[in-house]
């Protein structure tokens, strides 16, 4: 998969793919593709209905868009390097990335402005593409840096 991020303030993630390639995707998050990509709803057992979108008969396109300002995000997840985001920040990833449901254990988390009790965790292995509310900053941190 070859994938490009465009646009402000309403980003768009462009997927190329190639024939058998396949995506995933909460509803909602497709914008356009190719008449070529099939999709299929599926369950991934923890209640999340997801699409499942696949290029058939040669290279497939499909775009998502974020559903509000800010910034698309690509992260590499693996095994040994999952993700923790807020609720509503996955947008799609490839089949490899598994998404769950996780809670937060600090009771303070989902008062005062805090993100909440309930955000979703990327497992597996693939590119994952996350909605960051406003511009997202980068740090590269020392070791023993927090």
């Amino acid at each position: 998969m070859q994938y490009k991020v465009e646009g402000t303030p309403l980003p768009v993630v462009v997927c190329d793919l190639q024939t058998g390639e396949q995506m995933i995707t909460e509803h909602g998050s497709m914008s356009w593709m190719s008449p070529n990509m099939k999709m299929e709803t599926t369950s991934n057992g923890e209640s999340f209905f997801q699409n499942l979108y696949t290029a058939q008969g040669g290279p497939g396109m499909i775009a998502f868009a974020s559903s509000f300002p800010g910034s698309i995000r690509a992260f590499d997840i693996t095994p040994s390097q999952p993700m923790i985001v807020q609720k509503s920040a996955f947008l799609a990833s490839e089949v490899g990335v598994e998404l769950s449901v996780f809670f937060q254990k600090k009771f303070g988390a989902g008062l005062f402005g805090g993100e909440g009790f309930i955000m979703q965790k990327l497992t597996g292995s693939g590119t994952a593409f996350v909605e960051i509310d406003g511009h997202a900053m980068e740090y590269t941190l020392a070791a023993g840096q927090q």
